[in-house]
This record gives structure tokens, C-alpha cells and sequence, in this order.
């Protein structure tokens, strides 16, 4: 690999950001915030201390502000306003407020991951770039400012070329490492409206939990 470009330990702020890195951020959100809809199949690694690691795959769906994450036997629904999370083993929904964008939680929604750079909790930099087959990717580590974050630091990888994102890479402070990569997108799917919508009928017997403020 070359020389890293930025030393993301010297960044103390936001304002410390790599502009080169924020040049690449702003290409990479304009290119996925222009489709009116997407579908993503993805694979996420997860590593946890001391366990052999494992690989599961998931599905999102997008529309909007609306999304849908199959993954893991569970489902996460959000019309834009709330979050569904159904959770076929225990046989329950919960219902959440949407995370509010400056919490650790908001990465996982599709407009916040790539809006990340935005936030004030977060300092960036360019990091390695190096070759893979026939693709240079480039890497952007992000180191959060609040030393109260679950994150020391994550790591986000783009082809260069086209500005694709190829994988999002998570290092908990307690050891694990999860990465989310994407083997397939389908830009501008066309999905009907109750692809995001909660219909209580399809869950009989489930205990529903209304968490919302």
C-alpha cells in the first residue's frame, strides 16, 4: 500500500477533515442520493473476539426516505417517520422514533451512511489507496469525536473510478469488526408503496411494542 495521505490520529475536529476526502464524499452521496430508488443485496462480515467469524446476507430496498432491511431472519421497516424492527423469534415488533442524525444508531439508516461525513461527531482523511484486480479503490477512515461512541473508528471504501461504494467497515471499541459490502445493486427499482408499510395483519400472535416518544 502507499503511504497513508492523512494521519486520521492528528484530526481533533471537523474542520481538521481531509478536503480531498470530502470532494470524494460529496461525489460518492450526489451519485446514490440521484436514484429515486435502489435495491442493494449485501453480505456482512461480523467479527466478534474470541468467536470464528461469520458472514451473513441481507436485502435492502429504498424509495425516498423509505426503506427496507431484510437481514438475519429480521425485517426493518421505516416509512420515512418510524422504525419497525420485526423480530420473527421472539414473535414481536418494535416501534421506534427515527434515530436523530448525530446518533451512532443513524448509520444504519440509507441516508444518514452516506451523509456520515456531514456530521460533527465524525472527522475524516483519506487513507490507502491501492489496486484490486482491475479497480483502484480508496479508502476514508472516520475517527468519531465523542469519546462516548460505541466506534473507534470507521472505515469506508469507494472505487475510485466510479465512485461505487464497495464496503463500510465498523470497529467497536469492545473488539468486534463488522463489514458491509455490496454484491448487487439494482438503481431505480420500482417498488409498490406497501413494500415500506407495517400491515399488523401479516403478524398474528405477535406482541407489538410501541416505543415511540
Amino acid at each position: 500500500f502507499p503511504v497513508t495521505i492523512r494521519l486520521i490520529g492528528e484530526i481533533s475536529s471537523q474542520a481538521d477533515s481531509d478536503p480531498k476526502a470530502k470532494a470524494l464524499l460529496d461525489r460518492l452521496r450526489k451519485k446514490y442520493e440521484a436514484y429515486p430508488s435502489l435495491e442493494a443485496e449485501f453480505s456482512m462480515s461480523i467479527e466478534l473476539p474470541e468467536q470464528p467469524k461469520s458472514i451473513q446476507k441481507g436485502k435492502l430496498q429504498q424509495k425516498g426516505t423509505k426503506y427496507r432491511f431484510d437481514f438475519n431472519g429480521q425485517t426493518v421497516l421505516s416509512d420515512g417517520k418510524s422504525l419497525w424492527i420485526i423480530l420473527p423469534k421472539n414473535k414481536e415488533v418494535q416501534i421506534n422514533n427515527l434515530p436523530d442524525a448525530d446518533e451512532d444508531d443513524a448509520i444504519l439508516s440509507p441516508q444518514s451512511l452516506f451523509r456520515i461525513y456531514e456530521r460533527k461527531n465524525f472527522a475524516y482523511a483519506l487513507v490507502n489507496e491501492y489496486s484490486d484486480g482491475s479497480r483502484t479503490l480508496q479508502g476514508i477512515e472516520f475517527k468519531p469525536l465523542d469519546k462516548y461512541s460505541e466506534y473507534s473508528k470507521l472505515r469506508l471504501t469507494v472505487n475510485k473510478a466510479n465512485t461505487d461504494f464497495v464496503e463500510m467497515k465498523a470497529f467497536a471499541k469492545d473488539g468486534a469488526r463488522y463489514t458491509m459490502g455490496i454484491t448487487r445493486l439494482t438503481p431505480n427499482k420500482p417498488f409498490p408503496e406497501t413494500t415500506f408499510a407495517f400491515n399488523k395483519a401479516a403478524y398474528p400472535g405477535y406482541h407489538i411494542e410501541d416505543l415511540r416518544n
